[in-house]
């Protein structure tokens, strides 16, 4: 496992599992599998309405607590000051844990214009202990800018889609200026195009990897913290195999042409959902 030190010292693992779109009672199950392939870093969100099957998964392993980093995030309708401390206790109820590693924010949704006094929760929940970092989910830069001048604690890192067809580089550039890591979700592209791609799959085939371990380790070569997310337990393994080889500097570079600026999620400024 590589593992990354955020800004504000705290150590994460580069690779993490997350539970997107995974039922509660498959979360248990897949958490479970993760953490016993070797994943530490365990990502969730109260509107994955799966925290408690984690928290199961968690309880359940021989796994210290400690050695455990996990991710949880406050949704939209939660937002506000008091609303997000509240919601905050929930998350933690249903994990059944005394805290959480990482706190995030998962849309800016400026229509409401919330971020900043949600944030602020953030900020208590950390200097009160409750958590060991607090970031953001797919803040875009005219976002982080407000946030770094309005708020104290610097985000540690933004939670973005990103993968080879959506490279996000001018948002990277502007987060590793502000030592500010990116997280991929859908890092993968969703399981889509990407992983058919014939730059990746001949890169694949020279390495004897998959497309997706292929794609997995261009995030981690770039300095990407990394969650996909699978519930079979042969693509857990497979995903979580991604140490043993290296892409070139041509390869990197091929798959960096890649990018098409494409989405599949919402762009933050049009998810404005509660």
């Amino acid at each position: 496992m590589n593992f990354v030190t955020l800004n504000n010292g705290l150590k994460m693992p580069q690779l993490g599992f997350g539970v997107w779109q995974v039922e509660d009672d498959q979360a248990r199950l897949a958490v479970a599998k993760a953490i016993e392939v070797g994943y530490t870093s365990i990502d969730t969100a109260m509107i994955y309405k799966n925290e408690k099957g984690v928290g199961k998964a968690i309880a359940e392993s021989s796994v210290s607590r400690e050695e455990l980093f996990i991710t949880t995030k406050v949704w939209n309708s939660d937002q506000g000051f008091e609303n997000t401390l509240y919601a905050f206790d929930e998350s933690l109820e249903r994990l059944g844990l005394d805290y959480v590693d990482l706190y995030l924010i998962h849309w800016p949704t400026p229509q409401f214009d919330q971020y900043i006094e949600t944030y602020k929760a953030l900020e208590k929940l950390y200097h009160d202990g409750r958590v060991k970092a607090i970031g953001v989910c797919n803040f875009e830069i005219e976002h982080l800018e407000r946030l770094l001048k309005e708020c104290e604690v610097a985000p540690v890192l933004n939670q973005i889609e990103c993968h080879p067809y959506l490279a996000q580089n001018e948002l990277k550039e502007f987060c590793a200026k502000h030592n500010i890591f990116v997280e991929a979700w859908s890092p993968l592209d969703q399981g889509g195009e990407v992983l058919q791609d014939e730059v990746i799959q001949r890169i694949a085939t020279s390495h004897s990897k998959t497309p997706a371990q292929v794609v997995l380790r261009w995030h981690l070569q770039n300095n990407t913290i990394v969650i996909p997310k699978s519930i079979t337990p042969s693509r857990i393994e497979e995903n979580y195999n991604v140490f043993d080889f290296e892409l070139t500097s041509t390869e990197l570079n091929e798959i960096n042409k890649l990018n098409r600026n494409r989405r599949k999620g919402a762009h933050p400024n049009d998810m404005n959902i509660r």
